[in-house]
């Protein structure tokens, strides 16, 4: 989790003082601003603190360490991040803008569950552009994982994924990921094709997750941006890319306190190993140290 915190550094520099004081407050704030947490919970979480540290009589930035690190904690762990693939077989629809990371994702998420010796199967429905369906099927091929081509160019999406489901049960593959398109070249409206795909997989078998994908870089952009897929398509978890990279490791609870969506995956890394669980406990502890 490397860069992504150096808000743990600014808090680290704060923590090691004498004591509590307004400059040590005032610190905190920026600091959690600088860190993606937005204007309002970071408002929330440096007046809960402030109340504890009033509360329980204390002066010392160790313990406000610790405050902090246990209110990130308990606010994450209020939604419930563990994927729902009980299903067989069990059918992940993933959505989200073009250029977070989507095509990528679905990759390292097959390599993912092909640690745990699930058989996988790719469905590439984002028929829309090509080089995404050539994407997919090298990241599905690194993983270990079959993958569904269209047959021909420009073939219906719902088509795609209704082959790719078929495939699964005929042939006993446990997961099956279907790449959806996150823009289109038609008229028709995204939002509907998402919605033709779900019908046409739900006359075979129930879906078990519609994960968005988000880009942490882009921060409350980024979750601006795919605010249609939360309203229309039915998400029922976040999954994070690039946390890496950037400072805004408090987008991920700002994000999910936003939209109440349980974040499930987190991407640290351009590898195919590089995609994970979500963990709250773990999460707050590298964020605060």
């Amino acid at each position: 989790m490397a860069a992504s915190w150096s808000l743990g550094s600014a808090l680290r520099g704060m923590f090691s003082r004498a004591k509590i004081d307004e400059e040590t407050w005032t610190d905190l704030e920026d600091a959690l601003i600088s860190a993606d947490f937005g204007p309002d919970l970071t408002d929330q979480l440096v007046d809960e603190l402030r109340e504890k540290v009033a509360k329980y009589r204390t002066d010392d930035p160790a313990d406000l360490q610790r405050m902090l690190r246990e209110t990130i904690e308990e606010r994450l762990a209020r939604l419930d991040p563990t994927l729902a693939l009980s299903n067989r077989p069990a059918v992940v629809l993933v959505v989200g803008v073009n250029g977070v990371g989507k095509t990528t994702t679905i990759g390292k998420f097959a390599k993912f569950l092909r640690n745990y010796d699930r058989s996988v199967v790719v469905g590439a429905a984002d028929t829309f552009r090509a080089a995404a369906v050539e994407q997919l099927a090298t990241w599905a091929e690194r993983a270990g994982a079959e993958v569904v081509r269209p047959q021909q160019d420009g073939q219906d999406p719902a088509s795609v994924a209704f082959q790719t489901v078929e495939k699964a049960q005929r042939e006993g593959i446990e997961m099956v990921l279907i790449d959806t398109a996150g823009r289109l070249q038609t008229k028709s409206g995204l939002m509907d094709e998402l919605a033709k795909v779900r019908r046409v997989i739900e006359k075979l078998a129930p879906i078990a997750e519609v994960l968005l994908v988000l880009d942490a870089t882009t921060g409350q952009n980024g979750l601006a941006q795919a605010e249609a897929f939360i309203e229309h398509a039915g998400v029922t978890g976040l999954v994070l890319t690039k946390l890496d990279g950037s400072a805004k490791g408090g987008f991920v609870l700002a994000v999910q306190e936003k939209t109440g969506i349980p974040i499930k995956l987190i991407g640290q890394g351009e590898g195919i190993g590089d995609l994970t669980g979500f963990t709250p406990h773990v999460f707050a502890q590298q964020l605060v140290g």
